[in-house]
């Protein structure tokens, strides 16, 4: 609950972490929400398709709620729309075209009413009672970013979006300097800065000079070029284009993400292709390899994307063959470099030759490095610097660049997700400072299920993939809890029970012994026969293969 008078800043989503962005403005009466983004699951997440953030926060203040404010298109700032919109559906949604039209895409395939999204421009405001919203034009990996202010009667605080310094851009839309500026003079409180490159000196390169990469990859290319991406990073998608038609090449697009975001991208006018190149996959054979390239998803090594499975040999319409080349245009996120590196080697035993970032510079960050980082600093010039959207390490670089920079270590506000960044007044002057925290964390989709997998379920399964299943049978008669037929035994996992006969022989000693015990103690509840034999039977696993399967006991009643 938030005092009157004071202004605070909760995130839900994106600190300490890269993901799930999800922030709060809040003042008095009135909550704006700042992203609504997803991520992608741990390797320790089995099963899980995506995580969101907790709303619990929300659904207890649900007519506080005024709007929901979006940075950019990419889905770890709009992927969680669809599930946030079952929820609140009465709540606005305002963001820069690009963003809203690759977020409609997104509510129509999950059956949610996207009536609610609405364009806004940079230089826009938005008026939510004592709370001025305002949008600015910045530069990323994807077209139509946008930092976003919020000026209340406590300050006004500046969140930068992910960004990064490109006087270059591919779009030819240079960030807004001027507006940064112009409200560093007015005067910042806070400053909520992106901190995802926060650990690497120097600066981000322009897009541009990715362009000169693939045009010096595409020279020497002799058969078909494979070039995988995030699908939604739509300016790499356009250079790869400009310069296969250079080329005299014809693009297909492969992977479901990528095909509708091209065709978003091409209905409203990010995306420039000539008529007649485009073509679809079923074409490429009646052309020569030397005049295809196939815009693919799968940079990340996910199991499912379009170049994993061509990797492998199991894609429906393409086959890897010799000669073709496969250029990753993108950096393996941190925790997919074991899956990119499977990808490669399976690439390179089917005959391609692949080209990836590290060797070839046919990637650059979407995000500022540490002397663009200082640039904001110097433009905006804030009270406070709150790093946001980064791993924790990544939030503590920041702050000690900011502290360098000048800022005073006090006003360096580092915290984690559900942390209450709090704002008052007092004799006239306004100062910030950590106070309590709310429900924050991880709300875990697996297939039509929200929130229903927790994290005895996630232990479960990883119980299950390291030592199996260990199942035991038994059929009783009720009153006198004699054992009428059983145990048997079934191993899933565990040992192949053919070829472990005398394991299972002396398991089933230990069973019959635990089994008499319980008989001759009169003991007939199924909880405390269940619970025994669990634990009998786990000890006596555990001494024999120092493995612990989930036991399960099937108690059948006559």
């Amino acid at each position: 609950m938030i005092k009157q008078n004071k202004l605070a800043i909760i995130p839900l989503g994106g600190l300490g972490e890269i993901g799930k962005n999800m922030t709060l403005i809040c003042y008095e009466s009135d909550i704006i929400v700042l992203d609504c983004g997803l991520a992608f699951p741990d390797d320790d997440m089995l099963g899980i398709d995506l995580v969101i953030p907790d709303m619990s926060y929300l659904e207890e203040n649900r007519d506080k709620i005024r709007a929901v404010v979006i940075t950019h298109g990419h889905e770890d700032h709009i992927g969680a729309l669809s599930y946030f919109l079952r929820e609140f559906p009465e709540v606005p949604v305002y963001g820069p075209r690009l963003a809203m039209g690759l977020a409609e895409g997104r509510l129509k395939e999950n059956g949610v009413d996207s009536s609610c999204l609405n364009v806004i421009q940079p230089g826009d405001e938005l008026v939510f009672n004592k709370i001025k919203v305002g949008f600015i034009h910045t530069n990323h990996s994807i077209p139509d970013a946008v930092a976003i202010y919020f000026k209340t009667p406590l300050g006004t605080i500046v969140h930068t979006g992910d960004f990064k310094v490109d006087y270059s851009p591919v779009d030819g839309k240079v960030m807004d300097f001027y507006k940064f500026a112009q409200l560093g003079d007015e005067g910042v409180l806070a400053l909520m800065s992106d901190s995802t490159n926060a650990e690497s000196p120097g600066f981000t390169k322009s897009e541009r000079t990715v362009t000169a990469a693939l045009d010096r990859a595409f020279t020497g290319a002799k058969g078909r070029i494979l070039l995988a991406t995030f699908a939604s990073n739509v300016s790499r998608i356009q250079q790869a284009v400009d310069v296969a038609c250079k080329h005299g090449r014809r693009i297909s697009v492969v992977g479901r993400s990528m095909v509708n975001v091209v065709n978003i991208a091409m209905d409203l006018g990010y995306l420039q292709i000539p008529e007649g190149k485009l073509i679809d996959i079923d074409e490429i054979h009646r052309y020569p390899d030397d005049q295809i390239l196939i815009v693919t998803t799968g940079s990340q090594g996910e199991p499912m994307a379009g170049l994993s499975r061509m990797a492998r040999g199991d894609h429906r319409k393409i086959q890897i063959q010799q000669g073709d080349q496969v250029i990753f245009s993108a950096t393996p996120i941190p925790g997919n470099e074991k899956s990119v590196a499977k990808t490669i080697d399976a690439l390179l035993r089917r005959g391609a030759e692949v080209v990836h970032e590290r060797s070839a510079g046919i990637h650059v960050s979407g995000h500022a490095k540490q002397e663009h980082l200082l640039l904001m600093l110097s433009l905006v010039r804030p009270k406070y610097l709150i790093p946001v959207h980064g791993e924790y390490r990544m939030l503590v670089s920041h702050g000690k660049l900011a502290e360098n920079w000048g800022l005073p270590r006090a006003n360096i506000l580092i915290g984690e997700n559900g942390q209450v960044f709090e704002f008052s007044k007092t004799d006239g002057v306004v100062t910030g400072g950590l106070a309590g925290k709310v429900t924050a964390g991880k709300v875990f989709i697996d297939g039509l299920g929200v929130g229903d997998v927790g994290n005895i379920v996630l232990r479960d399964r990883q119980t299950l993939s390291q030592d199996g299943v260990f199942i035991v049978i038994l059929v009783m008669e009720k009153k006198t809890a004699h054992v009428v037929a059983g145990p048997d035994m079934v191993s899933r996992g565990f040992i192949y029970v053919r070829e472990s006969g005398e394991l299972m022989n002396e398991a089933k000693h230990v069973l019959h012994q635990v089994l008499d015990k319980c008989e001759a103690k009169q003991i007939s509840e199924w909880s405390v026969l269940k619970s025994a034999v669990r634990d009998a039977l786990g000890k006596f696993i555990y001494e024999k293969t120092h493995r612990r399967p989930m036991i399960l006991t099937i108690i059948q009643e006559l």
